[in-house]
């Protein structure tokens, strides 16, 4: 790389970080712990993906998606997702209201998807005619309503929480929109250390806000960042190697997925993963993608796209031990 071109790419590196870690201060101002679940949200910000966030509730999902909302000045909507709620509750629909010369008229009302950052909380509570058209929104970024076409504006991040415990009265999620989710992230209890300082922020008479640091134009200029990282031939061809093994009957695939797989990943988990690769190549400082940057990230972006069959399921094996094996089993190819 010419002397000219390493500075830029160094300079442009640091500038993602400095982004990257005022946003991350800023929501670490609300929330205790959770570093991981709060790096993947922001790379899936900074690379215009939308992300599933499941855990049992009262761990902070909401409260994280929100205080990201006040650390980036964009606008920010949250959706209580019900069985009963119709796709137009989201949408928009159109209403009557008085005009100003007397009588009456018809407008149109948004719904909350025109926003850019949207909190989906309970998605799995919402029935597949309302999931439909949170679908368009998260792959087609717009809202089609009759004959009236909503274009949403950039950046437009869908943030979708789901409780695994809890199935009656849910729909689950189909596979096309699992697909669309750039990271299943699985939010965990936190640490014993985390607990007090929890305590310390929500029981006192101070309510914790993140400030707002941030806003959507730079957001778009980080994701142009991003894009221009390069990804080597070699671990490019680790990136197909990993998902082609989540596929049964595939040369890479190991016996776990021949045996215990139904379905694998499309080439969206390529996508997803190099994508992703290259915000955790800036965040190290290096202006190019690793194998390594690949690995870690591959269990967040393919847990969701690996579907048990029936005798995986009976023999307890889920999507992360197929991971798991993946990582063990597909070789790491040798850069030039």
């Amino acid at each position: 790389m010419p002397k000219k071109q390493a500075v830029d790419a160094r300079k442009a590196a640091e500038e993602f970080r400095a982004v990257h870690d005022k946003i991350k201060a800023a929501v670490q101002e609300v929330i205790v712990g959770q570093e991981e679940v709060i790096e993947a949200v922001l790379a899936a910000l900074f690379v215009g993906g939308h992300v599933l966030l499941e855990g049992v509730p009262g761990l902070g999902k909401t409260i994280l998606v929100r205080s990201l909302g006040e650390a980036v000045e964009v606008a920010f909507s949250r959706i209580q997702f019900t069985p009963d709620m119709m796709p137009a509750d989201i949408q928009g629909t159109s209403i009557l209201v008085d005009a100003d010369g007397g009588g009456h008229e018809v407008q149109f009302q948004q719904g909350p998807l025109v926003a850019n950052l949207v909190l989906a909380d309970e998605i799995n509570r919402a029935t597949p005619k309302t999931q439909s058209a949170l679908l368009e929104a998260m792959q087609e970024k717009q809202i089609s309503i009759g004959k009236r076409t909503i274009h949403l504006e950039e950046p437009y991040c869908v943030l979708a929480t789901q409780n695994p415990v809890e199935q009656e009265g849910t729909y689950p999620l189909p596979e096309a929109q699992l697909d669309r989710f750039l990271f299943k992230v699985v939010v965990g209890y936190p640490k014993e250390e985390d607990y007090r300082e929890i305590l310390q922020r929500t029981t006192g008479n101070v309510e914790s806000r993140a400030s707002a640091v941030s806003h959507g134009k730079e957001i778009l200029a980080m994701r142009e960042i991003v894009r221009a990282v390069p990804v080597p031939e070699h671990a490019e061809t680790y990136a197909i190697h990993l998902v082609m093994g989540t596929q049964p009957g595939s040369a890479f695939a190991p016996g776990i997925v021949e045996e215990n797989v139904l379905l694998g990943s499309s080439p969206r988990g390529a996508q997803a993963l190099i994508l992703a690769a290259k915000v955790r190549a800036l965040l190290a400082g290096r202006f190019a993608v690793t194998c390594e940057d690949i690995q870690d990230v591959a269990p967040d972006v393919l847990r969701h796209r690996v579907i048990i069959n029936f005798q995986g399921q009976a023999e307890g094996f889920t999507p992360d031990d197929v991971v798991r094996e993946l990582l063990d089993q597909v070789s790491v190819p040798v850069g030039v």
